[in-house]
């Protein structure tokens, strides 16, 4: 037993060398047959993290659990292997225990779940959160993840986008805005593998936000913005191109010398922190205002075309 842990622990030393996520794919088809429909887990981590199956939360309480949960869940239908969640969990101080500790707060989700499950036949926990080889598989059969939906949303906005739907580019973005409840994972401890994750799906609701008023700004709602806006560059006063679309919408509404005044600001705070000059194309964007450049100015045909849908 003592040489197999310690094959092991060396294993994930090894593993954890390497912050990507070290996953198997989906059992094969036939297996995934068998299993359709077992679960119809609802799980969000777009905010704190909530599981639920039939209505009973399946959220443990204890901090280890949670974070095992968390990764699970953000990788649903893969495998995640032993390494990746023993990284998490423990970091580069793995005790020797480590993998006997895994299977005890893995059997501490199963309980969980197995109560989400109780008063249906032929459900088994075990059928919910599977062993694989080298790791375990969260299969959520016809459940749902706010985090693949939000990417989903993410991505057709993005395809609306370039093919100059925006009024549907708005409307999507806006969607998987609408999924957030607060800061990714915010009652979870998250440690090297939840923390880029963490990351990631924040850095795609910024991304989210700003295309979203890139389409309203294409659809013409200039005036709508600017309250909106001058919120987001207040919370990040170095955020250029939040700055830039304040710029074009005050313009736009007609306020140009407000624009200038809220290209200063960002200057004023980006020489102060950082001993920086605002980019070429903030200062390209100043020059327009200062000089009334009509390339500012929404074509009408456009607004209507786009802003009739």
């Amino acid at each position: 037993m003592v040489a197999t842990v310690r094959g092991s622990l060396a294993h994930m030393a090894q593993g954890a060398q390497d912050h990507h996520w070290l996953m198997r794919r989906h059992p094969p088809a036939s297996d995934r047959r068998e299993r359709r429909g077992l679960s119809n887990m609802e799980i969000n981590v777009l905010g704190p993290l909530t599981a639920h199956e039939r209505g009973v939360s399946l959220v443990p309480s204890a901090t280890k659990p949670r974070q095992i949960l968390a990764v699970l869940a953000l990788q649903t239908g893969h495998v995640v292997t032993v390494p990746t969640l023993v990284e998490e969990v423990w970091g580069s101080d793995v005790p020797r225990s480590a993998a006997t500790t895994l299977q005890t707060y893995i059997l501490q989700l199963r309980r969980n779940i197995a109560v989400g499950l109780r008063g249906e036949p032929g459900r088994c926990p075990k059928d919910v959160l599977v062993t694989q080889h080298g790791g375990y598989l969260l299969d959520i059969g016809t459940g749902r993840v706010d985090a693949q939906e939000f990417d989903g949303l993410l991505r057709s906005g993005r395809s609306a986008y370039a093919q100059d739907d925006f009024a549907s580019a708005s409307d999507l973005f806006g969607r998987a805005l609408d999924l957030w409840r607060g800061p990714a994972l915010v009652d979870v401890r998250v440690g090297t593998v939840l923390e880029l994750e963490v990351l990631r799906m924040e850095e795609n609701r910024m991304a989210a936000l700003e295309r979203r008023i890139d389409a309203d700004l294409r659809l013409g709602r200039h005036r709508e913005l600017v309250p909106e806006l001058h919120v987001l560059t207040a919370r990040h006063p170095m955020h250029e191109n939040f700055c830039a679309q304040l710029m074009l919408a005050l313009h736009r509404s007609g306020g140009a010398w407000r624009a200038l005044e809220s290209y200063q600001r960002l200057r004023k705070a980006l020489v102060s922190e950082l001993g920086l000059e605002p980019s070429q194309n903030l200062q390209r964007l100043h020059r327009a205002v200062l000089s009334g450049d009509p390339q500012l100015e929404l074509p009408e045909a456009v607004a209507d075309r786009k802003g009739g849908r």
